[in-house]
């Protein structure tokens, strides 16, 4: 008998039921966050108890409870999103974190613990127990929606409700904004596994564009600090992401999942103090992720540097004791054999005197003997101020500013690079006035390990007091150059997450190895969308990275993010173009088939305007414009009147779209795109699979088309 149109139909009751169930947890976490604010004040009263004791205390209180506090708070939105209904009547409420009564009765089980687990690995084929398994769709505190699967029918209860679509073609409908957002409540089996993998040594999850490896990756980080909370916690865990855009549109993630204690960081900031935000062109890149850099730096960690004197003379007694060039050359080799030149600095004065000491022959100075010698040179300033000259603690940020002196940089790279790569490096560096790009970065930390620390006069294996360098940092007293050369032994973490992992050179690979040298891994990435154009030399410098970690793959197979119609043209592109591709399944069409125009080139500017405009009037969400790098700042100027008025439109070059998705996207030049790199067809690849439902190509050539047969 159908409802009547008066009461309530089914769906609605079935929500209504939802809503009170979880108006109960949302009650239970409300205590629960009363509760740890009161800790929190209880830990600042023992503040006050007077003795050191009770300033312990209150830190560890405070601390506890802050964390607490911002877990509840980050795990608001949307806490209770899955339900399991199994044999036997059983039901299971699956949430973000999990949650008992004042009874410790479970109300909520968190989404990693193993009960859960089989909410994401039951299928139609293997039910494991699940007769239907529920998604609710939540606004704040509020369920304004259900999406069942009935998994097996024949133990459902001749009264069950089964509700919608599907939660998973559901949520692919949905618009997209300027934050990637948790996709927990609609991992599938595949992915699960991933997140699920051992959490020793390297877990590997591959794939092609839209099949999730991103967001599958952040739900593992969550999963390991669930189940190995001390170690992980403890010890870091490091999200490493391609550019700051990526990691603006990451980092709601993991608060969301109720994770707070993650550090996250492009590539251009993963050293402390040195911030690179601009790639170089791709020819400069090349060159400066190469391995072959490590050898230019290396010489020139242990090279006399710019301005350093080349010898010494001095009147002791009857002796005129002198050090030449070759003299002091021996004595640098000596110096720095076996270890980094800046922990060799407690030792010069001594090598000095040595070497002084050895020319001593005159009867009046031998009869004072070695020790009033060496009392001698070390209170004159002539000798003190020769030792600080010829060996200066070298700070890493100086020696890479060096290299933009092309001479200097040719006397380090003689033999390694090519003439044609030593006058485009130099000329790269004096063009950028000491400002670091992207690329730079792993050189800048090669060097602070090449360096190593001045070790302290006392003996102290920690040169800087770490807790006043923290404080200082925090009051921006730090300078840039201290900051880059300091803790350098700190720099481990538990686990490394790398995304677009593809992408990575030999030297962003050596700066990732030092901080994941005792760690685990993951890593994300799908070499078909490459842009480091020589992927053997990047594959060795992953293993050296990895350093014999047993590794784990896991490759995802399905693309949720395309339609079928925009995924089905890029696939032709990576097909054509890039060998071996891997081309996952398109799970949806929308019906709207890729779109492209090709204009007279004085006409660009006003198609593209047009077609922003279409696009921005057909889709709810969000918009990119791609364009190639040359031509950034051109279109991003063309375009400014759209962008004000659109807070959802962005304009983007190739590398920038990297790991990110948009309802629309337009490409300008798809030509031009490809002609910027060796790895320029890769680029265009990742830039047609940014779009979930429409896809607008303009230029003013179609060669790119012609080579798909479009």
């Amino acid at each position: 008998m159908a409802d009547h149109p008066s009461q309530p139909s089914a769906e609605q009751r079935e929500i209504a039921d939802e809503q009170a169930y979880v108006d109960v947890v949302y009650g239970r976490l409300e205590e629960s966050t009363k509760a740890a604010q009161a800790l929190a004040r209880e830990g600042y009263a023992r503040g006050h108890v007077g003795h050191e004791g009770g300033l312990v205390e209150r830190d560890a209180m405070v601390y506890q409870a802050s964390k607490r506090i911002a877990a509840l708070n980050a795990a608001h939105e949307g806490l209770v999103f899955g339900r399991l209904d199994l044999r036997g009547g059983e039901k299971r409420y699956i949430g973000r974190i999990g949650v008992r009564d004042a009874e410790r009765e479970v109300l909520l089980i968190d989404w990693r613990a193993p009960a859960a687990s089989v909410f994401y690995q039951a299928t139609a084929q293997d039910p494991a127990g699940v007769v239907r398994r529920r998604v609710l769709r939540s606004r704040g505190s509020t369920v304004i929606g259900v999406e069942d699967d009935l998994l097996d029918g024949d133990h459902a209860p001749d009264d069950m409700v089964v509700v919608g679509e599907g939660a998973l073609l559901a949520s692919l409908s949905r618009a997209r904004d300027a934050s990637m957002h948790s996709v927990v409540a609609t991992i599938q089996k595949e992915q699960d596994e991933a997140i699920r993998a051992p959490s020793r040594g390297a877990t590997t999850i591959g794939g092609g564009p839209g099949t999730g490896k991103t967001v599958v990756a952040l739900h593992r980080a969550a999963y390991l600090l669930y189940v190995d909370r001390r170690r992980f916690e403890s010890g870091g865990v490091l999200v490493v992401g391609p550019s700051g855009v990526f990691m603006n549109y990451i980092e709601r993630v993991l608060p969301s999942l109720g994770e707070t204690a993650v550090t996250l960081r492009s590539l251009g900031e993963v050293v402390d103090g040195v911030s690179g935000r601009a790639h170089d062109p791709a020819d400069v890149a090349a060159v400066k992720g190469s391995a072959r850099m490590l050898q230019v730096l290396t010489r020139a960690s242990r090279a006399a540097q710019p301005g350093e004197p080349t010898q010494f003379r001095y009147f002791y007694r009857d002796d005129v004791l002198r050090l030449d060039a070759v003299a002091l050359d021996r004595l640098r080799r000596q110096l720095i054999s076996g270890q980094q030149r800046n922990r060799a600095y407690g030792r010069v004065q001594k090598t000095l005197l040595d070497a002084l000491w050895a020319q001593v022959e005159g009867e009046r100075a031998l009869e004072k003997e070695r020790d009033e010698f060496d009392k001698t040179l070390t209170g004159d300033d002539k000798f003190l101020e020769f030792a600080a000259a010829w060996w200066p603690p070298l700070d890493a940020v100086d020696v890479w500013e060096s290299l933009a002196d092309v001479d200097t940089l040719r006397r380090y790279a003689d033999g390694v690079l090519k003439r044609t790569e030593i006058e485009l490096l130099a000329r790269a560096w004096q063009a950028a006035g000491g400002v670091p790009s992207i690329e730079d970065v792993p050189l800048i930390d090669e060097l602070r390990y090449l360096l190593g620390e001045v070790p302290p006069e006392d003996g102290d294996d920690d040169p800087y007091d770490v807790k006043q360098l923290m404080s200082f940092e925090r009051e921006d007293q730090v300078s840039r150059k201290q900051r880059a050369t300091q803790s350098i032994e700190d720099d481990s973490y538990a686990h490394v997450l790398v995304d677009e992992a593809q992408d990575l050179s030999p030297m962003q690979w050596r700066m990732l190895g030092r901080r994941g040298k005792y760690a685990s891994w993951t890593i994300v990435g799908d070499p078909a969308q490459s842009s480091w154009p020589y992927p053997e030399e990047a594959a060795a410098a992953r293993a050296a990275a990895l350093d014999g970690k047993e590794e784990h793959f896991f490759r995802l197979s399905t693309n949720y993010r395309n339609s079928a119609e925009i995924y089905d043209l890029a696939a032709e592109v990576a097909h054509a173009a890039i060998p071996g591709a891997d081309t996952p399944d398109a799970v949806r069409r929308t019906g709207q088939e890729p779109r492209h125009e090709v204009v007279a080139a004085d006409d660009l500017h006003a198609q593209v305007r047009y077609g922003v405009r279409e696009l921005l009037g057909a889709v709810e969400g969000s918009v990119a414009v791609v364009v190639p790098g040359a031509r950034r700042d051109e279109f991003a100027e063309a375009l400014s009147e759209e962008r004000e008025e659109f807070d959802r439109l962005r304009v983007l070059d190739g590398l920038d779209t990297k790991g990110l998705e948009f309802d629309a996207v337009l490409v300008i030049e798809p030509d031009e795109i490809v002609a910027e790199s060796d790895a320029g067809w890769r680029t265009l690849y990742v830039v047609l699979t940014r779009a979930t439902q429409l896809l607008l190509t303009v230029g003013s050539t179609r060669a790119w088309l012609d080579r798909i047969g479009g």
